[in-house]
C-alpha cells in the first residue's frame, strides 16, 4: 500500500496537488513518557514534515472540540512527537497528525482509539545497593516528579521480618538501615505513580553482605602485641635508665691492688676464744718493742 504511495506523489483534484496523510497512527507509553508513531509519508527528493493537534476532555466538552497544537511538533521531520507535556491530565485524549511540504498539507489522520495515561506501562525501577561502611544504602534511578518508590529491605535469614520505606524520588542515595556485622541484606523495589493510582511490579531483589568484624579483630591483635611490647620494653627502659643515672651520678671507685684483700679475714684472728687473753697479751709485748720509753716505765727511776 506504502509502495503505491512512494510511487504517486500526489493526487490530482481540481488540478491541486494533495499530499497522502499520515497512517497507522500509535501511542507507546512507558513510565510516564508518551510517544505518539506514524508510518512516514515518502516523497521521492522531499522531505516531509509533519504537524500534531491534541483534544483533551476539557475542550471536547467546554471548548466546542478545539484542538490543540502540541507544543513540541508543530513542524517535525521525525515520523514521531513526543506528548508527554501535553498530556497533562488522566483522561482520554483525541491525536491527529497531518503531512506538511510546503504549502501543501495532507488531510488530518486521527488515532483510532483515544488514549489515557492510565495505560502507562510502568516498569521496576532501576536501582543500585551499596553499603557503605555498616549502612545499607540504595540510589533509584530518576523517573521524574510523579513518581514514588516503595522499598522493601530485609536481613537475609528464615522468618525474617521485611521492612518498608517510601522514596518521595530518585538520584539521590537513601540510607536504609545500620547491618550487623557478617549479616545479608536484600532489597527490592517498585514505582507508584499516584495520579493515575498504579504501581509497578517489585525487582528483582539485590543483595549485600556485611564483611565480619576482622577490622577488630586485626585491632585486637595489634593491641595485644603492643600491650606485650609495653610490658617488655617499659621495665627494661626503666631499668637501663637506673643504669645510666646511677653509674652518671654515683660512679664506681676502683681500689688499687696494694688496698685489696687476697687472703680471707679468717686469717687474721686464728685464736679460738678461749685464747684471748693470750692473744692479748702477745699484742701488749709486741707493742712495747715498738715503744722505747715503755721498759723505763716499768723499770721505775733509779
Amino acid at each position: 500500500m506504502w509502495l503505491f504511495y512512494a510511487l504517486i506523489l500526489c493526487l490530482l483534484t481540481d488540478g491541486v496537488a494533495v499530499l497522502p496523510a499520515p497512517q497507522n497512527l500509535s501511542v507507546q507509553s512507558t513510565n510516564m513518557k508518551h510517544l505518539l508513531m506514524w508510518s512516514p509519508v515518502i516523497v521521492p527528493g522531499e522531505v516531509i514534515h509533519y504537524s500534531v493537534e491534541y483534544q483533551g476532555e476539557y475542550e471536547t466538552l467546554y471548548l466546542s472540540h478545539i484542538w490543540i497544537p502540541s507544543s513540541w511538533c508543530l513542524s517535525t521531520k521525525d515520523p514521531e512527537c513526543d506528548i508527554t507535556d501535553d498530556i497533562t491530565a488522566t483522561v482520554p485524549y483525541n491525536l491527529r497528525v497531518r503531512a506538511l511540504l510546503g504549502s501543501q498539507t495532507s488531510a488530518w489522520s486521527t488515532l483510532k482509539h483515544p488514549f489515557n495515561r492510565n495505560s502507562t506501562i510502568l516498569t521496576p525501577p532501576g536501582m543500585e545497593v551499596t553499603k557503605d561502611g555498616f549502612h545499607l544504602v540504595i540510589n533509584l534511578e530518576d523517573l521524574g516528579p510523579q513518581f514514588e518508590f516503595l522499598v522493601v529491605y530485609w536481613r537475609r535469614e528464615p522468618g525474617a521480618k521485611e521492612h518498608v520505606k517510601t522514596v518521595s524520588s530518585g538520584a539521590i542515595p537513601v540510607h536504609l538501615e545500620t547491618m550487623e556485622p557478617g549479616a545479608v541484606y536484600c532489597v527490592k523495589a517498585q514505582t507508584f505513580v499516584k495520579v493515575i493510582g498504579r504501581q509497578s511490579a517489585f525487582s528483582q531483589a539485590e543483595c549485600v553482605q556485611v564483611p565480619g568484624e576482622t577490622l577488630p579483630l586485626v585491632l585486637a591483635l595489634f593491641a595485644f602485641v603492643g600491650f606485650m611490647l609495653i610490658l617488655v620494653v617499659v621495665p627494661l627502659s626503666i631499668w637501663k635508665t637506673g643504669q645510666v643515672l646511677r653509674y652518671s651520678c654515683c660512679p664506681g671507685v676502683v681500689l688499687p691492688n696494694t688496698l685489696k684483700i687476697t687472703n680471707s679475714p679468717q686469717k687474721f684472728i686464728s685464736c679460738r676464744k678461749e685464747e684471748v687473753e693470750a692473744c692479748t697479751m702477745s699484742m701488749l709485748a709486741s707493742e712495747e718493742l715498738f715503744w722505747p720509753g715503755s721498759s723505763r716505765l716499768k723499770e721505775g727511776p733509779s
